[in-house]
């Protein structure tokens, strides 16, 4: 479990080898208020899905 969520924080905070905070990083944190609100799985990925689209559409 350590090493996945290891993976998940590399992939999300990282590009080039530089820390970047992004559109990835509001759907990850939209996923986690999910998670600890215990909402179901599909609702977990669709809040960081359109987190994450609402970002990016705002040109964050």
């Amino acid at each position: 479990m350590a090493l996945l969520a290891a993976l998940t924080a590399q992939q999300t905070f990282s590009a080039g080898g530089d820390l970047v905070l992004d559109a990835r990083s509001a759907g990850l944190a939209a996923a986690a208020v999910a998670l600890v609100l215990r909402a179901p799985f599909l609702v977990v990925v669709g809040a960081a899905v359109a987190v994450t689209a609402g970002v990016r559409a705002l040109g964050w």
